[in-house]
This record gives structure tokens, C-alpha cells and sequence, in this order.
């Protein structure tokens, strides 16, 4: 199952849901889920609170609230994935953020394969120097742990990671950074100038 992380406060674009911005006349979830779905047997699922009628018109999949209280940031939303997967009779989710339009058509397999090379049970992306850690391959095994890493305060993805430890998929920059995230109103305006060069 994919799952597309909408829950963050979006500040810098000036409020509201980031993942309802448009670029190119589409909104950034559409685009998000246009790259992902192809890629995902399972479905595709969007983590957020709040109504889920406001994302209705760019997204039919289930939405998912957070399940557990006092919204701790992406890896509530990992956990209600897992756990939602986990229901489907589902192994595996893979999560991202739904700011970042360019994702690669060989996201989901690249992460599968480097899982499995390097015994490792989370994979995540890389791009250049940086390692993205909320775009990433998670096994539904690992959601009571991160249930109660959850429940005694913890908050940082990395170091959930760190836990377990994860297999990294590297991909190049060029043409196009394709986990580049998009998190000012400028950011949009380049992005637009990007397009025709994402493969």
C-alpha cells in the first residue's frame, strides 16, 4: 500500500493543506498519487486529520486519520498506514510526502530490492547527499514497536529508523532532484519551469 503523508501545517506556504497547492493547474496530490499508484498493488491511502471531504475532489482513496492522540508528526501517520495495511492482510506500506510531485517510476521496486540485498526490514530514498527519511519502505510488523516508541514521547523518524536499521536506494539529482519537496509559494513557481524534464 502507498501512502501519501498530507498532515503537516504547511506554514511556509502560508497555511492550509500543502498538498492541495497546484502546479501546472493540478494539485500536488494529484500528482503525487499519478506517480505512486502504478507502483502499488496494494492502493493508495493519504494520512491527515481533520474533514476528509477537503481532499475528496483530488483524491478517491481512503483517508486516514491519525490513531494516536496529539498529532507527533509523520510517524503517526506511518502507524495508521501500518495499521491499516496490517487489516488488508498487507506485508509492507511505503510512504511519502505529499509535497514532493516528482517521485521515480522505480521508487517502490528500487526500495523492495534494496530491502531484500541488504536484510534490512525499512528501506528509504536518497538523493545526492540527503536521505529522505518519509519516503521509505515499512514492514507492518514493525507497528506495535512504533506504536509504543510512539507512546513514550518519541517523535523523530530517524531515529525509529536508527531502531531497526534501513537499506538506502540512491538516485541521482539530475535532471530533476525526484524527492524534491516543495514547500514555499517560489518553490512552486520553479517547479512549474521543472516539469518537462522529470523523466
Amino acid at each position: 500500500m502507498g501512502l501519501i503523508l498530507a498532515g503537516g501545517l504547511s506554514r511556509r506556504m502560508g497555511g492550509g493543506d500543502k498538498p492541495l497547492r497546484r502546479l501546472a493547474g493540478r494539485t500536488l496530490l494529484e500528482r503525487v498519487a499519478e506517480r505512486l499508484g502504478p507502483q502499488c498493488a496494494g492502493g493508495l491511502a493519504l494520512s491527515a486529520n481533520g474533514d476528509p471531504a477537503r481532499f475528496r475532489a483530488a483524491f478517491s482513496g481512503p483517508v486516514l486519520p491519525d490513531t494516536v492522540p496529539d498529532h507527533p508528526g509523520p510517524l503517526a501517520g506511518i502507524l495508521a498506514g501500518m495499521e491499516a495495511a496490517g487489516r488488508a492482510g498487507l506485508t509492507h506500506i511505503v510512504s511519502v510526502p505529499g509535497d514532493a510531485p516528482f517521485l521515480p517510476v522505480d521508487f517502490v521496486a528500487r526500495l523492495v530490492a534494496a530491502a531484500a540485498v541488504e536484510g534490512k526490514p525499512i528501506a528509504l530514498a536518497a538523493s545526492g547527499e540527503r536521505r529522505h527519511f518519509t519516503s521509505a519502505l515499512w514492514p507492518v510488523h514493525l507497528r506495535e514497536d512504533l506504536r509504543g516508541w510512539l507512546a513514550s514521547g518519541e517523535r523523530r523518524v530517524g531515529g525509529f529508523i536508527e531502531r531497526h536499521g534501513a537499506a538506502v536506494a540512491s538516485w541521482p539529482v539530475e535532471p530533476v532532484d525526484p524527492f524534491l519537496n516543495l514547500n514555499a509559494p517560489e518553490d512552486l513557481a520553479a517547479a512549474e519551469t521543472l516539469l518537462a524534464r522529470v523523466p
